[in-house]
Formats: structure tokens, sequence, C-alpha cells
């Protein structure tokens, strides 16, 4: 079964820039990681941050974007520089993004059964011990980003019932349980859209207007 990167949707999105803020009246704290490794934020992954943060901002909530294609940052090689390497500077905003939201959500194109290599080397970068989690002498780490929930939202070329069901959605659930709730976020929600490059033109308004009533209730 073909996992392609999505289909454009350049005429329902405008190109953020790298970590963007915006504030409103009654904020919330909403921080959203688009994952789509595209600079020119012309795919339906954009359009889909966009809708997000379009529901949020009428709710009145404080939106921070953060843009994984749009940052410049090495790959982590060992377990020293993960452990106790300094965070490169292009990623401090995005960190103190992730660490002061009330509400994360991360959009990404399935590839190869999984999230892009650009976001999960942006991952390992930001969610390091002492800002995800704290080793301790004995036991599993505690994560140190309870009271925060999340929501992931992928879309994908195959049906999303064969990855939920047949593949088990095995790339998602790493994110949801190995990075997110090991973290502490609670409740992880997740949204899977299938067929991306197939669908019509009203379904892909319909997930976009499902995107504005997810960021209007923070789910």
């Amino acid at each position: 079964m073909r996992q392609s990167p999505d289909r454009g949707a350049s005429e329902l999105i405008s190109v953020p820039s790298t970590v963007t803020h915006a504030r409103s009246l009654m904020p919330r704290r909403l921080t959203i990681v688009q994952g789509h490794p595209d600079p020119h934020g012309k795919r339906l992954c954009h359009a889909l941050a966009d809708a997000y943060a379009e529901g949020a901002a009428a709710a009145g909530h404080e939106i921070t974007r953060i843009e994984v294609a749009q940052l410049d940052f090495p790959i982590l090689r060992t377990q020293e520089e993960f452990e106790r390497g300094d965070l490169p500077e292009t990623l401090v905003a995005a960190r103190d993004g992730i660490v002061s939201a009330q509400h994360l959500v991360a959009i990404f194109p399935l590839w190869h059964g999984t999230m892009p290599a650009l976001l999960k080397a942006f991952l390992e970068q930001v969610m390091r011990p002492g800002v995800a989690l704290e080793y301790r002498k004995d036991g599993f780490p505690r994560g140190l980003l309870t009271g925060r929930s999340a929501r992931i939202v992928v879309t994908m070329g195959m049906p999303a019932l064969i990855y939920r069901w047949y593949f088990r959605a095995h790339g998602v659930r790493g994110l949801e349980r190995s990075v997110l709730r090991f973290a502490g976020l609670e409740p992880v929600r997740e949204t899977l859209l299938g067929m991306v490059d197939a669908v019509s033109d009203a379904k892909r308004r319909a997930w976009l207007e499902r995107m504005r009533t997810y960021g209007r209730q923070l789910i």
C-alpha cells in the first residue's frame, strides 16, 4: 500500500513564519507543531494547521506555531548529546513554546509508516531530559509535561482504516506512548486522514472545518 506525501492545498493556506505567536483577550496556550518537511508551505498539513489556528484564535486562545521545516538544527548522534548537550539556539523558542503550552498539536504526513525524519530529529532535540522528562535513580523517568493535553493529526495516502487496523498505526503509537504520554501529556487524541490524494474538495473542506472546531475547543 503506497504511503505518499500529501497533495498541495495552496488556495487554503498562507506561509507562516518559523515560530509565530498570536494573543487574544482570554487565552489558553496552544502550540501547533507543523511537521511537514516541505518549507514552501503549500501542503494539506499547512492548511490543517491554519484551520486549527483559526478556530483557536476565534475562541480567544493564545497560539504558538512551530514550522519545523523552517528551522535549522543538527541531528543528535550520541546519548551524551541527548542527555547533556546544549540545545541549539535556533530551537530555544520552539522548546519554550512546547513547555508553556496547555495544549499541543502535532501535524505531519505519514512517510514510511511514521513521521518524517525531520520531525523526529526535532522532537529528539527538544524533548530532552530536563524538558520532557527527569531521570531518577530507581524506576522510569518522571514526565515533566503533566497537566497538558495533545492531538496528533496525520495525513496519508492509504486508507486510514488500513493504517489503523492492519498496521496498528505503529508510527503514531510510538509518538503517542513513547514521547507524549511518557512526558506526561494526557489525554492524547488522534486524527488520521487517509487517501489524501484522492478525496474530493468537499471532503477536504470538511477536514478543515473539523480542525477549526477542534481549535475552538482545544481538543
